[in-house]
């Protein structure tokens, strides 16, 4: 199987974000990710499970890494544990810096309009998909 027979792995919307998560990616910085479990179920997509592999795309749309998923976890946001925020590779030093800067994405107007839901709000008892993954390759 070559990277264009799998699915593609898109780190929040095109654009600045997309770019500093794609390139912590790249760098190895980042081995974590977050994802709301509405989310999946909005769109209709399975929840992820370990060993499935995805093409990181940029902001373009360009394919620039395999990724694979090591372990998947459904847990509360108020359970998310420092290991898992650090490893996201955004910088974070505190659950409480993860928490904040997730809130501000996922409270965003983009978030809210993908979920079709103008209100929606994290709390402590939301269900979110947190994935470690590993670099397979760089294309």
């Amino acid at each position: 199987m070559t990277h264009e027979d799998l699915p593609t792995f898109e780190f929040a919307f095109p654009g600045p974000l997309r770019d500093q998560l794609v390139a912590a990616v790249l760098s190895g910085a980042k081995t974590t990710t977050s994802g709301l479990v509405v989310d999946y179920e909005t769109e209709g997509d399975p929840l992820p499970e370990p060993g499935e592999r995805s093409v990181v795309i940029d902001s373009d749309a360009r394919p620039v890494a395999v990724i694979e998923l090591t372990e998947v976890r459904i847990i509360r946001v108020g359970d998310c544990d420092l290991r898992h925020a650090v490893d996201e590779g955004e910088g974070f030093e505190t659950v409480a810096q993860w928490r904040a800067d997730h809130e501000i994405f996922w409270h965003s107007a983009e978030v809210r309009d993908a979920l079709g839901d103008p209100d929606f709000t994290i709390t402590d008892d939301t269900l979110m998909v947190a994935q470690r993954f590993r670099l397979v390759s760089v294309l």
